[in-house]
């Protein structure tokens, strides 16, 4: 397939999400667009370093954000592979620099694999005074056949806030491995947010974890997860508080339907300074009864109302 096919099928893809590609060749806007191991597209503003390299099945690039700049506009991250089958390994090394703040929305789409393994590493580093967003959504194929592996390791210095969530609602799972690891420094802000629907025979595991390593930090882990007909789902979500006055809160969610669901979700606590706090909350179970008691008195049937919840629980 040649570059500009590859670009229009992964532009298409990424239109079906609600994203705008024409963002992709706006001067204004920092953006990269992956295509396998190649690159593209690629657009540097003042104050931001994009730098990719290529490695083997893959790309790696490092991201810069610079000292005291405020990025007006959301960096755009888009990584696709067009082929049936075949590996991705991505690779990204970002660091906000002091003082800067950034956000970044990115897409991962691969909406013709059949036989194929993703592979993404991401390597953040948030200094003091800096504030970063990441926004990951993916579309898959329905095939249900693809491996995702996915690994966050975050650290935020003093002062500094850090928020990123994943989502993987519109398209077939498949198998499915989150890992989030976030270390907050004195008086650091952080936020892990994970949502995905699971259908069919696809496999979810979820393991967030927040690292309470500064005085006055504090940190949310929270994951949402429909599992719908045999899908299994598995979440643990922990929180080590070993600073004075550190506060975390971790939240699992997990809406069920369907006789063969197997699902599960795992806290895990753990202080090491008797002036830390966390607190946990969890549920399994259907959608809320008198929620759709509300809504059939509207004249929806079950199916319908079912429907509309879970949608309201993924948008949220």
């Amino acid at each position: 397939m040649d570059v500009k096919r590859e670009y229009e099928t992964i532009v298409k893809t990424v239109e079906k999400l609600g994203t705008d590609a024409s963002k992709f060749l706006d001067k204004r806007i920092a953006s990269i667009i992956i295509s396998g191991d190649k690159v593209l597209g690629l657009n540097n503003i003042e104050g931001i370093e994009l730098v990719p390299k290529q490695i083997e099945n893959g790309v790696q690039v490092d991201m810069i954000i610079h000292e005291n700049v405020h990025v007006p506009l959301p960096v755009h991250v888009c990584t696709g592979y067009v082929e049936k089958k075949g590996l991705q390994r991505v690779i990204f090394n970002i660091t906000v620099k002091k003082n800067a703040r950034v956000k970044f929305l990115s897409h991962c789409v691969f909406p013709q694999a059949e036989e194929f393994t993703h592979e993404a590493i991401s390597n953040v580093i948030v200094e003091e005074d800096a504030y970063m967003e990441y926004e990951d959504e993916h579309y898959h194929s329905d095939n249900g056949n693809i491996n995702l592996l996915t690994k966050t390791i975050a650290v935020v210095r003093k002062n500094g806030v850090y928020k990123n969530s994943f989502s993987l609602t519109k398209t077939r799972v498949g198998r499915l491995t989150v890992e989030m690891k976030l270390t907050l420094e004195k008086e650091a802000v952080g936020e892990l947010f994970s949502k995905v629907k699971a259908s069919k025979n696809d496999e979810v595991n979820i393991n967030e974890i927040l690292k309470l390593n500064g005085e006055h930090s504090k940190g949310l882990a929270k994951t949402v997860v429909v599992a719908l007909d045999n899908s299994r789902a598995k979440v643990i979500n922990e929180a080590y508080g070993s600073a004075p006055y550190s506060k975390g809160h971790i939240s699992c969610e997990e809406i069920t339907k369907g006789e063969y669901v197997n699902v599960s979700t795992i806290p895990v606590l753990r202080i090491n300074n008797d002036l830390s706090e966390l607190t946990h909350e969890a549920s399994i179970g259907r959608v809320n009864q008198k929620q759709l008691e509300v809504l059939m008195a509207k004249g929806l049937t079950e199916d319908e109302a079912t429907e509309l919840i879970i949608k309201g629980l993924l948008q949220g």
